[in-house]
């Protein structure tokens, strides 16, 4: 067993202080894990008993069957804390989730508190997760156990977060992406276990494809470096940092305890150790969505493919500022292209269609693309656009007469194909194929992001966005190159 399974893969479940009260931490953890189909058994414990949610609820730990629970979810107050850990130990315990706040990040009376909390869990031979903490996801034991919501989709995301609260923010864009995740925790004051502990976890986790950390302090530095370069030799790290700045630190030092590490030796850190380093969440999750659903690409070489050209203007100006190369066509797929296209088209990169595409244009120069030798990874823009004005006509009062019933269904159509096509032969070259449109956010029924989605890809909400999460994906294509050959 690995040591952090009781987490993520428990037999079963003791939610210690379960409420009827709706409003109560207690009750809502009880109430998500029975929610989102854990299998495992899921024990109640309260002083008050009866039954919630249809479920009794034991008076006392020791009424829990010896070795049916391998994780205790902690929602009472500190006070009863110690004796709680003492008593699941009892009955085979394995591992506790504190969700108690007032411990480390609450001053001096609090920190003896936690260090308390640790003494007995070290006494007593038991993982301790917290205190301070929001909850453990693991979707592949259909495991929701914390006190807010959302539950993801499954999928290859690994998160570990400092706070709950940004643990949160990237579940909620897994599930608006579509692009799932596979484990998540927020560890709080990390008091015992720490974020290295995770990495080291999430990195040997076969459920696991790249790891998203939020950190606001690193502890002991070598220890989180260390970490750090075990996962990116064997998948990507993305790691966003809080408390860079002034304002940033004392906020940290007030929400987790934490002193908040020095941005520019965190950097550095990064750098060396193959780390992704986000500056925002919008960021941090684009980057591991890409790094989930796309190959890592050969080299820098870009093409962009746009069906009209200011979207491409604007994303030759980010690849040209980025440590990509907007690759100049060569000779042999320029020849190529115009055989295929009308005079009009751009004959440069960005491969500007200018509004000339028919039925089969889009897929058949993507694909031409792609598949050139020279071409490491395309950027591809303008899928929706036909659908959007499909939604208009729908939505009109002509609809569907004047002929507007059959040329709707027909741009739908084309949009799901073109999508449909640039993930198959991203599958089909083992390149990156990234498909951005703000549609992806605006019109999330669109059948262009749609069918990005149900492909299983990541549909970017913006060119500037997806080109800055495909330099995450060159820059750790050349860290493991390094690796591999030292």
């Amino acid at each position: 067993m690995n040591r952090l399974d009781p987490f993520f893969e428990p037999r079963g479940v003791i939610v210690a202080g379960a409420s009827a009260h709706p409003g109560k931490f207690g009750f809502v953890t009880l109430h998500n894990i029975l929610s989102c189909g854990y299998a495992g058994r899921v024990f109640p414990v309260s002083l008050e008993g009866g039954d919630v949610l249809g479920v009794r609820v034991a008076t006392s730990v020791d009424d829990v069957p010896d070795g049916a629970a391998d994780l205790v979810f902690v929602c009472t107050p500190p006070s009863a804390n110690v004796e709680l850990l003492a008593a699941c130990a009892q009955r085979g315990v394995k591992a506790a989730f504190v969700a108690t706040a007032g411990y480390g990040e609450a001053g001096p009376d609090g920190e003896r508190a936690q260090g308390e909390l640790v003494a007995a869990a070290r006494r007593h031979g038991m993982l301790l997760a917290g205190p301070n903490g929001q909850g453990v996801v693991s979707t592949p034991a259909s495991l929701c156990a914390q006190i807010v919501a959302p539950y993801p989709p499954a999928g290859r995301i690994g998160i570990v977060s400092q706070s709950g609260n940004l643990m949160s923010s990237f579940l909620n864009l897994s599930i608006d992406s579509g692009v799932g995740v596979s484990r998540a925790v927020s560890a709080g004051n990390a008091a015992a276990i720490t974020v290295p502990d995770y990495l080291e976890y999430l990195a040997d986790d076969p459920a696991t494809e790249v790891t998203l950390a939020y950190v606001e302090s690193v502890g002991d530095g070598r220890t989180f470096y260390d970490s750090a370069r075990h996962t990116t030799a064997r998948q990507p790290l993305v790691v966003l940092q809080g408390g860079s700045t002034s304002g940033g630190r004392r906020a940290a030092a007030s929400h987790t305890g934490s002193l908040a590490s020095d941005a520019r030796v965190f950097a550095g850190m990064c750098r060396q150790a193959g780390i992704a380093r986000a500056e925002t969440v919008e960021e941090a999750f684009d980057a591991a969505a890409t790094f989930a659903t796309a190959p890592l690409p050969a080299g820098p070489g870009v093409v962009v493919v746009t069906t009209v050209g200011g979207w491409g203007v604007l994303t030759a100006d980010a690849v040209t500022r980025s440590d990509l190369t907007l690759l100049e066509l060569p000779a042999d797929l320029l020849a190529a292209l115009d055989e295929r296209l009308p005079p009009r088209w751009s004959r440069n990169n960005p491969i500007d269609l200018a509004g000339t595409e028919t039925r089969d244009t889009v897929t058949d120069v993507l694909d031409l693309v792609a598949r050139h030798d020279a071409v490491h990874a395309v950027v591809f823009l303008g899928v929706g656009i036909q659908s959007n004005e499909a939604m208009m006509m729908r939505d009109g009062p002509y609809f569907p007469d004047h002929g507007l019933g059959r040329v709707v269904e027909f741009h739908e159509r084309q949009d799901a194909r073109y999508a449909a096509s640039a993930a198959a032969i991203s599958a089909a070259t083992g390149k990156p194929i990234l498909v951005a449109t703000e549609l992806a956010v605006t019109a999330r029924d669109n059948p262009g992001p749609r069918a990005v989605r149900e492909a299983g890809h990541y549909c970017a909400p913006s060119a500037t966005r997806a080109v800055r999460a495909l330099e995450h994906l060159w820059h750790h294509a050349r860290h493991r190159r390094r690796v591999e050959a030292a």
